[in-house]
């Protein structure tokens, strides 16, 4: 007891009241009057007493039962004043012979407690009414005050003592109290008499040597005299009255502010009606909110013949409500909170929230008491009739007055979390109008600050309305920004609980965790409400979690107050529970197996919805009120029982849910053994004056160190995704049947993220590849290897591979429980990525390997010109040796050699042509239908641009014969158009692989280029014609698709071959050369040496390779930084396609939006070229340059490093200049394109001056730096790229390779953005135009596939929402049921409205007429929304 009252002393008023409150309820003794140990000054803590309520049952005169429940501070009771007490069965005071105590008394001594006797109504009360007893710790003649108080405030004085001495000090306490009117009995511990009345109401006992149950009869029947014979009461707040003590509140002025707060609020209800008090101070949550839910629900539970002009009209219906929540005013009463909660100071608001909650309850508690009384009675009356066929009309007559009494209840119900709730709506209408009202002191931005703060402070928040049956997504996800703007992102674990109404669900909690749910009989949790609890400092490193997040529901299987069943309701209910919580506890009361069986098919079925979209939450049974505990044969045989009825509900369930599951353990893990826990009875005896029970103390501490180690696991959810997680399961529900066959955005989030990771991953296994492929692409180019095997591939890629596993294994650590379903098909993936990235790299080295061997006569050719030149001139500068002086003549004959030299070359090898591909393609095609149909064909036809094939296709009929159309039939078009556009752009893939293969940059072209594309095109299409089609194509699609893919190459084509040309064609590469030539033909003239014309024939050979390294080596460098620092290519594919659709609708033009819409793999393409030119441009200056000349810096310091390394090779083995030019072109052979054979034809073999030639080089190379420097600039940079190693093509190459599979109905373009991705090709609802017969339809297929509309494919018809019946394309699609807004595309249909009817010769009318709602977004709106869509 010393112990008890040390931490009473040390604890704050809020840990005191949380201590008595505690005591309270496990019927202690409480703290009544408390001596300052310092001081000694007597305190009355009365604020401790404010949260306890006590509850008793009275029999009337008429012998009926009569159930009271008061605040005990409140309560006028009978009040008898002990010395010394005690209780045969449960110590409700302590003392001396209790465990633990001992005989001396510290902080204890002159202590008061009071407890009461409640009496059940049954005729073996103790006491028929509700009795105080005060008893004093200590010697009460040492304790006059104490003694004062109690005797004054007593009914009956009760006093343990010795024999007296007349002249003893007690002696004349004990006469003083005779002579008191008031009744007194003497305990004497001498005296062995029996009860005697001495006189009047004064009664002596005696003690010694006698049976105690026989003294406490007779103590008990001489109080009861004592008591029918006193009128005098106590009201426990009268205490405060007395003089010279102390009373809590009164001494804190925080707690004395709160008070004055709350009395000045509750003032403003005086005289009110409780049943009509919510409707008129709480207008903002009552019917228009209801409306408002419910016209919510409609609008997402489409019926089957709604078109969008209905939708349109329940959303301007619901802007209708939520503009009068908007005007009606702010009561008085919501005024004053919420100045009183933005004015004080957190511990002042904690207590005026607790005085509210004191005052409210105590405002309500007895018209609540007297309706739930009249309710009862009625419901009684209700059972009775119903056995009684014969009164059918009487039935409906009571049926009728039950249900007014039930909605009383419902009115008359108020606390604080309906003023929490009316400010919740509050906040959503200025939210919905974004402004705040008129007569709003505070901008209603700031409300859910004050949610957030109540939370923080230990308040529930109430998350689903039980009234309204309905979650206030905007407020709840207002609130949760809010806590993450004061705690920060917290990692949080959610626990929730699911049951039988009043099965003791918070009670359990409360009793885990201290929390603060609503438990009395008369205030059973409606809806659903959350708690923090937070974790310790010590506890989070075990726990991996900063907070508890839990959450209290009403419960399963209620009938509602007016009778009506709950089942769908119960269904939702559990499902977003479930949904919600990392586990949850399912509370079955007792181990009925009837009981069970109600609630755990809904159970069973919540979990079986969490499978479908992979979520894994953990659940645990929790048997409460089980007689033995401790029998493990009656466990066991009740855990078997439970398996086997959980496998029937699952069976039960899985026939509603279209589902394969057999059993329990199929949905979900679960361990009979361990997940299945027995309670003993909470109450160890019967109520009201039964205490806990201690197994059930024990129990509960078991089931909380089960739910440490499941959030120890790594388990929990991040606040900001919380708010997402919220909202998704709201939305679910919302849509009646809990459609979850859609990712949540929470998944949709986490897979994003790996979607931008995986961008990243795969794009370092390319870069470093792209390195190994540049280096062994110059050493075969420069015959330093002749082959390789994949393994010298996965070698070099080996540590760059360990790096990204090691990556991968980080991230899906991070988010185990959402990312787990991810985990394997992204191992897998990576692994065929880097398995690709090898195998393509062989293929390209291997054809440049076996193109090295078909360009050798090229190469050798144009070596031994360049190397004839190099000597003739050497010859013609011997003999002009005596005119070198004569710097004019010299010129003259050098040009005149030049001309002559160029034209004997090109006697001797035919002219390198310019390209004409289309007239090539042409002629092929009329070769093949030797047809003049081929001129007559309009060359400005795009294949890829047309918004039908129909022009293409001649349809068979049923007798197999064929027969033209103009169009597809609308039960055709879908499917058959989506097999035809996916040929066209796979056609057009491969051949662009097919065109780079041909390295026409190093081999040149020839019209066997567009033979090999028009043969594989050919090829494919005959292929598909081969299948079961419902169509032929006709001549026509084959030319065209020829001419629209060779129209698309013509540039890439045109340009490669410029590059060879400009590189092999005598003409050209001898002017190029002209002054390198005159510079060496300077030096013969001049009598230079041998070493120092080598060296700068050396440094001209070198120039070339030099400024083809430095471009690629700046192509990749600046590919990397595009990746990084380019906000339209820093992310993942669905990154991309945003910026495309802003840039889209910032320049207006139809003509890309059908090109993007039709051609989006195009659109992709051409959009990167323009990025990356643009980035380019702008940063060219600031970043590629320097990145130019940093690369040409270092490959400048490899060259020299090389030259100088030869040098001491060659003088340390005595070697010639054979062996230097081998360890020089050796040395640079895996960073240039130079080897010995590019200086074969030049005599060098009297060099023998490597000292010489070694300064030659560093003295002429940097004239050779300079002069490739001088020529960097925008417009040479990507002229002098091979198209291959352009940054543009990199990146097409990176961002194109992901799945261009497009929605049927609509042509939007799967959300995944990986290739053969995980899963279903899903699109976000790109919601566009849909030509039907004979109108376009303005409809969203989001929207479609959430109603029961029709759609019409070849084998028949069926509803949107059941799209994937329709096999084929629509098996493989997977529609996200939404009905949220999407401004972008509503936007452009109406923007574009003109051009799309002209587009598709049809127009928007009738019941497909564009709604008026679509009108009212702007550019701006359609722009803003691509970033919370994307």
């Amino acid at each position: 007891m010393d112990v008890q009252m040390a931490v009473f002393h040390c604890a704050d008023s809020f840990l005191k009241q949380l201590m008595v409150t505690k005591l309270s309820q496990c019927q202690y003794a409480l703290p009544l009057l408390v001596p300052d140990p310092f001081t000694q000054q007597i305190e009355f803590p009365l604020w401790t007493f404010r949260e306890i309520t006590k509850s008793w049952k009275i029999r009337n005169t008429n012998n009926e039962i009569i159930s009271q429940t008061q605040p005990i501070y409140k309560a006028e009771t009978s009040m008898v004043s002990f010395f010394s007490l005690i209780n045969e069965k449960h110590n409700t005071f302590f003392h001396r012979n209790c465990p633990g105590s001992c005989r001396t008394r510290v902080l204890v001594d002159g202590v008061v407690e009071i407890a009461w006797f409640c009496p059940s109504g049954s005729y073996d009360d103790k006491f028929t009414d509700c009795v105080a007893f005060c008893n004093l710790h200590g010697d009460a003649g040492d304790h006059e005050k104490q003694l004062e108080i109690l005797t004054e405030m007593a009914s009956v004085n009760v006093v343990l003592l010795p024999q007296l001495d007349r002249n003893d000090k007690s002696a004349a306490i004990i006469q003083n109290m005779y002579r008191n009117s008031k009744p007194l009995i003497c305990l004497f511990t001498e005296n062995e008499s029996a009860v005697t009345e001495i006189k009047k109401r004064k009664y002596k006992i005696g003690l010694k040597n006698r049976n105690q149950s026989v003294v406490s009869e007779e103590l008990r029947r001489a109080i009861n005299d004592c008591l029918s014979e006193s009128s005098s009461t106590l009201r426990l707040e009268d205490v405060s009255k007395h003089s010279d003590i102390r009373v809590d509140e009164e001494d804190d002025d925080d707690c004395r502010r709160g008070r004055e707060a709350a009395q000045q609020m509750m003032s403003l209800l005086e005289k009110k009606d409780l049943t009509e008090i919510k409707e008129s101070v709480l207008p903002h949550q009552g019917k228009l909110w209801h409306q408002w839910s419910q016209k919510n629900k409609e609008l997402h539970r489409p019926k089957a013949d709604e078109i969008e002009m209905d939708i349109s009209r329940k959303k301007t219906e619901l802007k209708r409500i939520r503009q009068h929540q908007y005007e009606s005013d702010i009561r008085e009463f919501i005024k004053f909170f919420i100045k009183e909660m933005n004015s004080g100071a957190a511990n002042k608001n904690i207590y005026f929230l607790k005085w509210l909650r004191i005052l409210l309850d105590e405002y309500t508690s007895g018209d609540l008491s007297y309706l739930n009384h009249k309710y009862d009675e009625k419901w009684s009356t209700v059972l009775k009739l119903k056995e009684n066929c014969n009164k059918i009309e009487q039935l409906k007559a009571e049926q009728t007055e039950l249900e007014r009494i039930s909605e009383k209840l419902q009115a008359a119900a108020f606390g604080l979390e309906h003023i929490m709730r009316e400010i919740s709506q509050i906040y959503e209408s200025c939210e919905s109008v974004q402004k705040n009202k008129k007569d709003q002191e505070v901008h209603f931005s700031s409300l859910p600050s004050l949610a957030a703060e109540m939370m923080i402070s230990g308040f529930p928040l109430e998350l689903m309305d039980g009234d309204a049956a309905h979650v206030p997504v905007v407020w709840i996800s207002a609130v949760l920004d809010e806590l993450i703007q004061k705690l920060g992102d917290q990692r949080v674990f959610v626990l929730s609980v699911l049951g039988i109404q009043s099965s003791g669900k918070s009670t359990m909690l409360n009793a885990m965790f201290g929390l603060q749910f609503a438990v009395s009989a008369g205030r059973c949790t409606r809806g659903a409400f959350m708690q923090l609890v937070r974790v310790s400092d010590e506890m989070k490193t075990q726990m991996k979690i900063d907070y508890i997040l839990v959450v209290d529901t009403e419960g399963l299987r209620a009938l509602d107050l007016a009778g009506r069943s709950t089942r769908h309701h119960d269904i939702e209910l559990a499902t977003f529970v479930v949904g919600l919580g990392n586990l949850t506890l399912i509370n079955i009361f007792g181990e009925n197996p009837s009981e069970m069986q109600h609630i755990l098919q809904i159970v069973v079925q919540a979990f079986m919805r969490m499978k479908k979209v992979r979520l894994n939450p953990s659940c645990v049974f929790v048997h409460q009120n089980v007689s033995d505990v401790t029998d493990e044969e009656k466990n066991m045989e009740g855990r078997r029982r439970l398996q086997q009825t959980l496998d029937e509900m699952t069976k039960l369930a899985a026939e509603e849910e279209v589902c394969d599951a057999e059993c329990f353990s199929d949905v979900i893990r679960f361990d009979v053994q361990n997940d299945v826990k027995y309670f003993a009875q909470l109450w160890e005896g019967n109520p009201p004056m039964a205490p806990p029970n201690p197994d059930y103390c024990e129990n509960i501490q078991d089931l909380k160190e089960t739910i440490i180690s499941c959030a120890a696991k790594p388990h929990g959810i991040m606040l900001i995704d919380l708010k997402d997680h919220i909202r998704d399961l709201c939305e679910a529900l919302l849509k009646e049947r809990c459609v979850f066959s859609s990712r949540t955005a929470l998944e949709i989030s986490a897979y994003r993220k790996l979607e931008t990771e995986y961008s990243k991953w795969s794009w370092s296994l390319h870069s470093a590849m792209m390195e190994t492929e540049n280096k062994l692409h110059n050493k075969i180019e420069n015959e330093a290897i002749y082959k390789f095997e994949e393994t010298d591939l996965q070698r070099e890629l080996k540590k760059t591979s360990e790096d990204v596993k090691n990556s991968m294994s980080e991230f899906f650590e991070k988010d185990a429980d959402i990312l787990v379903q991810w985990k394997k098909s992204f191992d897998v993936k990576m692994k065929e990525i880097q398995e690709n990235i090898v195998r393509e790299t062989k293929r390209k080295l291997n054809e440049i390997l076996q193109q090295r061997d078909l360009k050798k006569k090229i190469d050798d050719q144009k070596t031994h010109h360049e190397n004839t030149l190099y000597e003739k001139s050497k010859e013609l500068a011997l003999k002009l040796k005596d005119k070198t002086n004569d710097e004019e003549t010299l010129k003259k004959e050098f040009d005149s050699f030049s001309e002559k030299s160029v034209d004997r070359i090109l006697s001797d090898s035919p002219q390198i042509k310019d390209t004409d591909i289309m007239k090539d393609v042409r002629e092929i095609l009329k070769n093949i239908y030797r047809s003049s149909l081929v001129y007559n064909c309009s060359e400005s036809y795009d294949i890829f641009t047309v918004s039908t094939y129909s022009q293409y296709v001649i349809f068979r009929n049923s007798t197999k014969t064929v027969k033209e159309t103009c169009r597809f039939d609308q039960s055709r078009s879908l499917e058959d158009e989506a097999q035809i556009r996916s040929l066209v752009t796979d056609v057009a893939q491969q051949t662009d692989r097919m065109i780079q293969s041909f390295n026409i940059s190093k081999m040149g072209y020839n019209i066997s280029c567009i033979q090999q594309l028009t043969g594989y095109i050919k090829k494919r299409v005959t292929e598909h014609q081969k299948r079961q089609l419902k169509y032929v194509f006709k001549i026509d699609f084959f030319m065209d698709l020829v001419l629209s893919i060779s129209k698309r190459a013509n540039k890439m084509i045109t340009d490669q071959h410029r590059l060879f040309k400009e590189a092999n064609d005598p003409k050209i590469y001898v002017e190029k050369k002209r002054e390198e030539y005159y510079s060496v033909f300077q030096k013969y003239c001049h009598g230079a040496t041998s070493a120092a014309i080598f060296g700068e024939i050396i440094c001209q050979k070198l120039k070339e390779p030099i400024e083809q390294s430095v471009y690629k080596k700046t192509a990749r460098d600046l590919t990397d930084e595009i990746r990084s620092n380019c906000e339209s290519l820093n992310g993942n594919g669905s990154n991309l396609e945003k910026h495309i659709l802003k840039t889209l609708a910032d320049e207006e033009d139809f003509k890309k939006y059908m090109n993007y819409i039709h051609n989006p793999r195009d659109h992709f393409k051409s959009f990167i070229r323009d990025e990356v030119s643009r980035y380019i441009t702008d940063k060219f200056s600031v970043s590629v340059l320097p990145k130019m000349k940093e690369n040409i810096k270092l490959l400048q310091q490899k060259i020299m490093k090389a030259a100088h390394e030869s040098t001491e090779h060659v003088q340390v083995n005595r070697g010639d200049v054979g062996l230097w030019l081998k360890s020089f072109t050796q040395k640079l052979s895996d960073v240039l394109i130079f080897s010995e054979k590019d200086l074969s034809g030049v005599k060098h073999d009297d060099v023998d001056d490597f000292n010489l030639l070694e300064d030659v080089i560093r003295r002429e190379l940097p004239t050779i730096i300079s002069d490739i420097s001088r020529r960097f600039n925008t417009e040479t940079f990507p002229v002098n790229l091979d198209y291959k190693f352009r940054p543009d093509e990199l990146l097409i190459d990176h961002f194109c390779h992901c799945c261009w599979v497009q929605c049927p109905f609509r042509k939007a373009i799967c959300t995944n953005t990986i290739k053969k991705h995980h899963g279903d090709n899903s699109e976000r609802g790109n919601g566009r135009h849909f030509p039907q017969a004979q109108y376009l339809c303005a409809v969203i297929c989001t929207k479609l596939v959430a109603s029961d509309q029709d759609f019409y494919v070849p084998d028949g018809r069926f509803p949107s929402r059941e799209y994937r019946r329709a096999g084929g394309v629509y098996e493989d699609l997977s529609i996200t049921s939404d009905l949220s807004e999407l401004p972008y595309w509503k936007w452009f249909v109406c923007r574009f409205q003109k051009d799309l009817e002209k587009h598709y010769s049809k127009t928007f009318e009738g019941s497909f007429k564009i709604s008026d709602e679509w009108r009212k977004y702007s550019k701006q709106n359609a722009i803003e929304c691509l970033d919370q869509c994307i």
